[in-house]
């Protein structure tokens, strides 16, 4: 994990040479402004020589000069919030610091990073301050020169101001773009002093469809898969660190391409790489499961035992719990940074991009989405209602019969099928999608409560090898088995209501 890590709130403004710094001191909370203070910054952006980091609005530098020298990541975290990682400056020929390559080795995989362009900036800082003497933001007022080596040498000069949050509210950035505002300066044309240089040369996220396949199903289709492939690659340096529900929102990522895919399957040309594709993230979605359902199963009981009356939690249960549930994420945890630490996850992280770039569509897949979507989704409703109707020949009870298996995937497939093609007919497709969502929810809750109580059922016999009580766990699992009744009788109370919905 890099050493520093700060979240980074600013705007930047472009400005006029000339242009005189406003009367900072009027922006409320702000009791006083500092004597600018004044520094010299030379920095070197690091990309590959195709330019994979810039686009996605990730930027690394090795920075000297200023209070903060030295090894800069910067990964989106929101709008306008970015988390910087930092590394100590090191050796000039030191090369990337591992912590930070990590966190951008999905977009680089086995390419070399360069040094893709040298600013050198002059830059002014006024520190606001309050009544209490906290600093709650700076201003800088920035001359910069910039030198971009690719993908051909080129030079630029600008002045641009820069007001980033230090402790103040969020309201201060917006009562100082509208001071600025009424002096007429603009917001800056990039997200970063590196876009800005790079102009014309900055390349998309990925290529944009030709102009002919515009309201095509298949293009509605390529679009949806897009954003949850950014989802992945987004979520692939937050897993790495292990940040809160970055494995579910990574899982939930994979799950919806890979189902979209099978779906709409008949769109796309390649389906042989469609097919390979799926596999990939099934096994990617495995890695991450395990992970994701030690985690569930942790918080399921932590919270089933915070419930519990005092008198019949017998033993340390709670520690019992923290302890193996704990150390089966820590486990599951390593081995899902080595999948994305893999040859096979990249390979899969580059198949996508290149299907996704292609824009390979079927005569099927040109035709309009109003047209060539919607029996798609309705044959994916058929195939849950087939699946409810055989679960509602073998119920599961306390168990796990497969047809109530089926209907739970069945009922997430739809989902994302409605979610998908949701151009075609926003409304239905959002009431669709909630009904499925439910389906999958209620049938969700059933496949939690089989998983603990297999690890109830371990945890109970393992009580008397540490000579402790197992009886809290028994009740637990008995809980669990009143908890899979209730899902399932609630889940075919609700399917009754089941909308009927047809798009578009």
């Amino acid at each position: 994990m890099p050493s520093t890590t700060v979240v980074e709130i600013e705007r930047k403004f472009d400005v006029k040479e000339g242009a005189a710094v406003p009367r900072l001191k009027d922006l409320p909370g702000v009791a006083r402004v500092d004597e600018p203070a004044r520094q010299r910054l030379e920095a070197e952006y690091f990309d590959t020589v195709d330019l994979r980091l810039a686009p996605q609005q990730i930027t690394l530098r090795r920075r000297t000069g200023g209070s903060d020298a030295g090894w800069h990541l910067k990964l989106p975290a929101g709008p306008g919030e970015r988390n910087e990682y930092h590394e100590a400056l090191g050796q000039d020929g030191d090369g990337v610091p591992e912590p930070l390559l990590r966190l951008v080795r999905v977009h680089v995989r086995d390419s070399a990073l360069i040094v893709v362009a040298r600013l050198s900036t002059k830059r002014t800082v006024y520190r606001l301050r309050n009544k209490k003497g906290n600093v709650l933001a700076e201003f800088s007022d920035d001359q910069v020169h910039a030198e971009t080596l690719v993908p051909r040498p080129s030079s630029q000069h600008w002045r641009e101001w820069e007001l980033e949050l230090t402790g103040g509210p969020r309201t201060l950035l917006d009562a100082g773009q509208e001071l600025l505002a009424k002096a007429g300066v603009r917001p800056a044309p990039g997200s970063s002093k590196l876009v800005r240089a790079l102009g014309k040369n900055l390349p998309g996220s990925y290529p944009a469809l030709p102009a002919k396949l515009k309201g095509a199903g298949g293009a509605v289709l390529l679009t949806y898969l897009a954003g949850q492939a950014h989802t992945l690659t987004e979520q692939d340096p937050r897993v790495r660190l292990d940040e809160h529900d970055s494995v579910h929102k990574m899982r939930v990522a994979t799950r919806k391409i890979r189902s979209v895919l099978a779906t709409y399957l008949k769109l796309f040309k390649d389906t042989g790489t469609a097919k390979t594709l799926r596999g990939e993230l099934k096994w990617l979605a495995g890695v991450l499961g395990q992970a994701r359902d030690a985690e569930v199963m942790h918080l399921r009981l932590k919270d089933m035992i915070a419930h519990e009356p005092v008198e019949l939690v017998m033993g340390p249960v709670g520690r019992r719990v923290d302890l193996e549930l704990g150390s089966e994420y820590q486990k599951a945890h390593t081995q899902v940074v080595e999948a994305l630490d893999s040859k096979r996850y990249f390979q899969l992280i580059e198949q996508l991009e290149s299907f996704l770039t292609a824009a390979a569509l079927t005569k099927h897949g040109t035709g309009t989405a109003r047209k060539v979507i919607p029996p798609l989704i309705q044959s994916d409703i058929r195939r849950l209602k087939r699946a409810v109707r055989e679960a509602k020949k073998h119920p599961a009870g306390t168990g796990d019969h497969p047809a109530l298996h089926e209907a739970r995937k069945d009922g997430k497939r739809l989902r994302y099928a409605a979610e998908a093609g949701s151009p075609v007919s926003p409304k239905k497709a959002a009431r669709l999608a909630e009904a499925a969502h439910q389906v999958q929810k209620i049938l969700g809750d059933h496949q939690d409560s089989i998983v603990t109580r297999n690890v109830l059922r371990r945890l109970g016999a393992e009580a008397f090898v540490h000579n402790e009580n197992g009886f809290s766990f028994g009740r637990l699992h008995a809980l669990e088995e009143s908890a899979a009744l209730t899902a399932e009788h609630r889940f075919h109370q609700e399917w009754k209501d089941f909308p009927s919905v047809r798009l578009p």
